[in-house]
């Protein structure tokens, strides 16, 4: 019987969320994730994690805005692991566009997919660690969320709305001590930030105090940390990971 924890990663294929997958199997937790489309890379991550650092791992084509999808993953990570620890609400998507111009589509997709992805994946996970009286729930916001950024309406609304999601879940959760935490990246070194042009990244980097860009691991540390027993006196709160960008 196997006594490491078992975490559940959305968006687990592919940027943070493949740097949080990496970070957790590399700390002999087991790591169940999520993903859209890519099933070739998917399954390549999860032999890498098996074969690298001998913990379980299962991939789950899943659509995150679907309940009954998600209540389908949840049956087989169920099947699968003995018990739901962690849970880290990661998946996200932009489709960046000024207000006046934003089609409803536009809207929606990024609000069903960051938004309410979220509120069925944390619903699913919140019913089994209370039972089980334990746990921790990581939600992955943005700094958009907290300082706006033009063009991004959509984004920015759903990564502010969960940060509020963060702090209400907490105190429903906090008497089964279920945790609630949020992690708040700014500018982070992923295949979104890669279609950046030169001139926008020098832009970007002169605001940052630190000079530089994020790597997943600075996200993936701080995740970990939250969702261990060494943040257990830690909830509702969201955390922002920089290099200092909203300081100002």
């Amino acid at each position: 019987m196997t006594t490491r924890k078992t975490a559940l990663v959305t968006g687990g294929s592919r940027g943070i969320g493949k740097g949080i997958v990496h970070y957790f199997a590399a700390r002999q937790i087991d790591v169940a994730f999520t993903y859209k489309s890519a099933r070739e890379k998917a399954d390549i991550l999860c032999k890498e994690m098996e074969s690298a650092y001998g913990v379980q791992c299962l991939g789950l084509q899943t659509d995150i805005t679907d309940a009954q999808a998600v209540a389908a993953a949840f049956e087989q990570v169920g099947n699968r692991f003995e018990t739901l620890d962690i849970l880290v609400n990661n998946a996200g998507v932009t489709q960046d566009q000024n207000l006046i111009t934003m089609d409803w589509e536009e809207w929606y997709g990024v609000i069903d997919t960051n938004l309410n992805g979220a509120y069925h994946m944390s619903k699913s996970a919140a019913f089994k660690m209370l039972r089980q009286k334990s746990g921790a729930i990581v939600n992955i916001a943005s700094t958009a969320g907290v300082a706006g950024v033009a063009g991004q309406t959509n984004y920015s609304a759903t990564k502010a709305g969960l940060i509020g999601f963060t702090r209400s879940l907490a105190m429903e959760c906090a008497g089964r001590n279920v945790r609630v935490n949020a992690v708040v990246p700014g500018f982070i070194e992923t295949d979104m930030t890669a279609g950046l042009s030169e001139k926008q990244r020098e832009g970007i980097l002169e605001k940052i105090p630190l000079k530089r860009y994020g790597q997943v691991e600075d996200v993936a540390a701080l995740v970990h940390f939250l969702a261990t027993e060494e943040a257990k006196y830690i909830t509702g709160q969201a955390f922002i990971v920089d290099g200092g960008l909203t300081v100002g």
